[in-house]
């Protein structure tokens, strides 16, 4: 894999838990926000930590299809979990949330699953078919 594509796929980590940590911030401070009551449904989609959230959500999202369009599901989406990762570690130092025994867990779990992804191929390997001779070929059409 080229240094480009590293750069994505810390892109669309990256991107995804501050998007995420930062619509998380926004909507605790709008409140509860009900479909029914459009001005405020406005005022939060207008809060500036809303609008950053989803500015950083929309690069994910075109990190993640770039990536995509290089690589296997398989292998993106499980790298784009390490985000999982960042979003606790956020919490615990931009929320002041504790980290349990079991999120530690958590976290080890998922970074090692990321690392035996990581070294695995990045697009499965097609098996290649050998092609029918001319003697099958027509052999199917005479019958």
């Amino acid at each position: 894999m080229t240094f480009r594509k590293y750069l994505v796929l810390a892109g669309v980590t990256v991107f995804s838990a501050a998007g995420d940590s930062l619509l998380a911030r926004g909507m605790k401070q709008s409140g509860s926000v009900s479909p029914h009551d459009l001005s405020s449904l406005i005022l939060t989609i207008l809060n500036p930590w809303v609008v950053a959230g989803i500015v950083l959500l929309l690069a994910f999202f075109a990190s993640y299809s770039s990536a995509l369009s290089w690589a296997d599901l398989t292998y993106v989406l499980p790298a784009s979990s390490l985000g999982y990762v960042l979003v606790a570690f956020a919490g615990r130092f931009v929320f002041h949330e504790q980290i349990s025994v079991t999120r530690w867990l958590g976290i080890a779990l998922i970074t090692a699953g990321v690392g035996f992804v990581a070294v695995g191929p990045s697009v499965t390997p097609k098996l290649e078919r050998p092609e029918p001779s001319a003697d099958a070929a027509s052999q199917e059409v005479r019958s």
